[in-house]
């Protein structure tokens, strides 16, 4: 049967009208054709012996075209079998061997921002140069225990006492406690299930934004398929850990952002796609550097609901008496009474009815020009079209119409206006409504938090340059989809503002980075935040300080290696490494040990950035921090009390 498809596009691409001019078939054109019984189409079909006794039937020694059946094989998929593989290419959702990102089980572990291994030990974003990242990525059949659950390290509860920070070692977890966590996101996210599958609120995300220039400086010369399997695996694990009413929120630029939102609809397709928020956080005028295409001033932040039947909250404004500013005095006695709509109409002319308009006030009246989606939306505008509308050739321009039984002003009626001087619309007169004392109306989906980012390097005492979000714009957010006491979860923590907006809004919240600003700014700013540091949104929270949070880190295995190569300066240092690797038996299942040894001059000879790259591909991954399963093996060596804390925290204690 493939040949035979073969065969098909073969006959048909004889025909130029069948092709476009860079060589893509044009499946449209020909079933178009094939419809309309077109001539040449049928002659080209008729020529070849396989079409023709595919496609055609004898009746009565006249070939009969079987349009119906030729359809179904030009639209069959195996037709075209490399069509939609080529528009997945085409749109970046494809890896570099044209396998559907969706589809493949590889594993990205890191990617080089703010989840990522350095050259040398660089840890602060100024240092402006090319250094080496040793990305890998992980294909199916080599994981195996890498998301299996972890076991914790090191945690210590920060609190206040006497109105200072006190910082103390704890055994214990408990459910309401704020979390802060070292380590590789993808595998936090994979402890995270054991404990909190289905029962985080809002999930927001400010993932590395692969522009090819960021504020951390590091090599982005990687493939945009390497960022979406990144981008993949976490989005598939935060998926299972939302809650049935709980909001994905993801940050992202222009550059990746069609990609970006290609693949989440895929992942998230259980979930209804609400829209996405646009945010201006550049003035148009400033030019960060003068070698720009042009200027980046939107940002774009992709939301997903959990729930098909979620409804986008609206915008709450207060009622004010402000816009109530006219008084109509109305005759005792009216022009005539006319039954409209089985309503008993007032009718008063123009020059019978006096208008005064001052400043806004209790009793006051507010002018409504009914125009747009008032005509049709509201009920007031319709009473207006279907009865009143009618009657502006009947009465002079400015007549008024007092209609009983309307709005929800607590008033005996409500006031009608006929067009007057030249305009088209009618105006109705409403009272401040007394069964609200505010008005709900949507969201615009684009902000200006220009102002907001124009400060952010003064929030919370520590500067994250380029790369940290202003708390007020997190609260936005967090005011919009989530209610005190709610889980926020932020998987690329950075500077800490997420966990900084949700503790100052009486959310709870679990922060979760690798780099080592973790504990030189996240946690710093968080202790800032619970002894009452006054930057941010803390004046309009009216924040004064309190709460705790726990801070602990993944037990690390293989990564302490990784770490060492990292930091290691020369040969001889990574020759020790080696060594220790080969003896701790934690070596991917791809090496034989006895290939190894054999090729220790081998790896002598090599330069020293080929030298760590072999060793970070020599090392299993799947072991790059101790399970959960293993912290009882004497091995690894876990105390006590970081093996109370971790049953504690899994409900295992």
């Amino acid at each position: 049967m493939a040949d035979f498809y073969e065969t098909v596009r073969t006959v048909l691409k004889e025909d130029e009208r069948f092709v476009a001019e860079d060589g893509t078939f044009l499946r449209n054109a020909v079933c178009e054709a094939a419809m309309k019984m077109d001539k040449q189409l049928i002659r080209l079909l008729l020529k070849n012996e396989e079409t023709r006794s595919r496609f055609f039937t004898d009746v009565d020694d006249i070939k009969v075209f079987d349009k119906t059946e030729f359809a179904w094989v030009i639209n069959n998929r195996q037709f075209l079998p490399d069509s939609y593989t080529r528009f997945k290419n085409k749109i970046g959702l494809a890896d570099e061997n044209g396998e559907m990102l969706s589809a493949s089980g590889k594993v990205e572990l890191v990617f080089p921002y703010k989840d990522c291994i350095l050259e040398g030990g660089q840890t602060k974003e100024d240092q402006k140069r090319s250094e080496i990242f040793y990305n890998e990525s992980l294909a199916p059949n080599e994981v195996d225990r890498l998301l299996y659950p972890k076991v914790f390290a090191g945690a210590k509860r920060f609190s206040i006492e006497e109105n200072k920070v006190v910082e103390a070692q704890t055994d214990e977890f408990i459910s309401t406690d704020n979390l802060i966590i070292k380590g590789n996101n993808l595998l936090v996210l994979a402890s995270l299930l054991k404990r909190y599958e289905g029962k985080i609120k809002c999930i927001y995300i400010d993932p590395p934004y692969n522009t090819g220039s960021d504020s951390f400086g590091y090599n982005d010369k990687f493939l945009r398929s390497t960022w979406l399997s990144f981008m993949k695996t976490r989005l598939q694990l935060s998926r299972r850990l939302l809650a049935s009413d709980g909001i994905i929120l993801i940050q992202c630029s222009f550059h990746q952002y069609p990609y970006l939102r290609v693949l989440a609809d895929e992942i998230l397709r259980e979930t209804c796609h609400q829209f996405d928020m646009n945010t201006l956080v550049r003035h148009p005028d400033r030019s960060l550097t003068s070698d720009k295409e042009f200027n980046d001033v939107v940002e774009y932040t992709l939301i997903y609901a959990r729930s098909e039947s979620f409804k986008m909250p609206k915008r709450e404004i207060a009622k004010t008496e402000k816009d109530y500013k006219y008084d109509i005095a109305l005759p005792q006695i009216p022009h005539e009474t006319i039954s409209l709509g089985g309503k008993d109409v007032k009718v008063y002319l123009p020059n019978t009815v006096t208008i005064t308009c001052k400043a806004g006030h209790i009793g006051g009246l507010k002018s409504m020009s009914i125009r747009g989606s008032i005509r049709e939306k509201n009920s007031s505008g319709r009473f207006y079209v279907a009865y009143l509308e009618k009657l502006i050739n009947q009465y002079p321009e400015g007549t008024f119409f007092a209609v009983p039984g309307m709005g929800d002003d607590g008033l005996p009626f409500r006031l009608f206006e006929l067009p007057k001087n030249g305009n088209k619309n009618g105006i109705y007169y409403p009272g401040k409504p007394t069964n609200a004392d505010v008005t709900r109306i949507p969201y615009p989906n684009f902000m200006d938090f220009v102002q907001q980012y124009n400060l952010v390097n003064d929030e919370g005492g520590y500067s994250f340059r380029n790369g940290k979000k202003p708390e007020e714009f997190i609260a936005f957010y967090l005011d919009i989809f989530t209610n005190k006491g709610d889980l926020v979860l932020d998987f690329c923590l950075g500077s800490g503002t997420t966990a900084a907006a949700a503790h100052k809004m009486g959310r709870h919240y679990i922060g979760i980075d690798q780099m080592d600003y973790i504990d030189s700014i996240a946690v710093p700013r968080l202790c800032g935040v619970i002894s009452g540091e006054q930057s941010g949104i803390s004046e309009q929270m009216n924040w004064r300080g309190g709460g705790s949070f726990v801070y602990c880190e993944l037990v690390k295995l293989n990564q302490a290696f990784v770490d060492e190569i990292e930091a290691a300066a020369n040969s001889e240092t990574l020759s020790g490494i080696y060594s220790r690797i080969v003896k701790s038996g934690f070596i991917s299942c791809k090496v034989k040990p006895a290939d190894i040894e054999g090729a220790a001059e081998d790896f002598s000879v090599l330069s020293l950035d080929e030298q760590k790259r072999f060793l970070m591909e020599l090392l299993d991954k799947n072991l790059l921090y101790v399970n959960l399963c293993d912290i009882d093996d004497e091995e690894f060596d876990i105390g006590d009390s970081d093996k109370a804390f971790t049953k504690s925290f899994y409900g295992e204690g």
